[in-house]
């Protein structure tokens, strides 16, 4: 097997976009040979616990490139035959990282992975709120008693400083960033056709 790393924030729209194309190409490689590991680099380490005004928050990062930005994703969206409806405010994603941090222990990463971002990006919710995250680590099988616990402590916020802390440490300064057998290093919402090739490379096999 080979090591997919990840590193990804649910409120990045491009970490929506290409964990759909990896998807993509993983279902048209079955055979592929990735485990994929998911790690927590936050868009906004500095985000209140509350959130924010989804609305005030772009305009604040983005100025007047504010509706472009959010349009040019959604055209990506729509290609991949996915509609957004994004959350009305900005969540801090520390605790979604922890949920993230356990569902790698039990082995459920990919699909609370999926869970957050169908939330935040498909669904409007709002992935700072315990609830919201309780029900998504239930979806993936996780216990719902003890998550909700764990969410109502302080477990492992340490952990996931540290670990962002590390990945900025290694080069990394933005999301989504793929490294490749702990080798290759690769950034941005890459094509289905792209991991296709990848996969195609590491296996030795040619497409039909």
């Amino acid at each position: 097997m080979t090591r997919l790393d990840i590193f990804a924030d649910p409120v990045c729209p491009w970490c929506l976009i290409g964990k759909l194309e990896l998807d993509a190409a993983l279902v048209n490689r079955p055979d592929h040979p990735f485990t994929i590991i998911w790690h927590p680099f936050r868009l906004n380490p500095q985000m209140p616990r509350q959130g924010m005004d989804r609305a005030e928050y772009l305009t604040a990062k983005l100025g007047e490139n504010a509706q472009a930005a959010e349009q040019a994703v959604a055209d990506r969206a729509a290609a991949l035959g996915v509609t957004l409806n994004p959350a009305t405010r900005e969540p801090d994603t520390t605790d979604a990282h922890r949920l993230m941090h356990w569902a790698g222990l039990e082995g459920c990463q990919d699909a609370v992975m999926t869970g957050l971002l169908r939330a935040h990006w498909l669904e409007a919710e709002d992935i700072g709120d315990p609830e919201t995250l309780t029900r998504i680590a239930a979806g993936a099988g996780m216990d719902i008693a003890s998550t909700a616990r764990l969410l109502a402590s302080d477990a492992d916020r340490d952990e996931i400083n540290s670990r962002e802390s590390h990945a900025r440490q290694r080069g990394i300064n933005s999301v989504p960033t793929f490294v490749v057998a702990d080798t290759h290093a690769v950034s941005g919402a890459q094509p289905a056709t792209l991991w296709e090739g990848v996969i195609d490379e590491l296996t030795g096999q040619t497409p039909l």
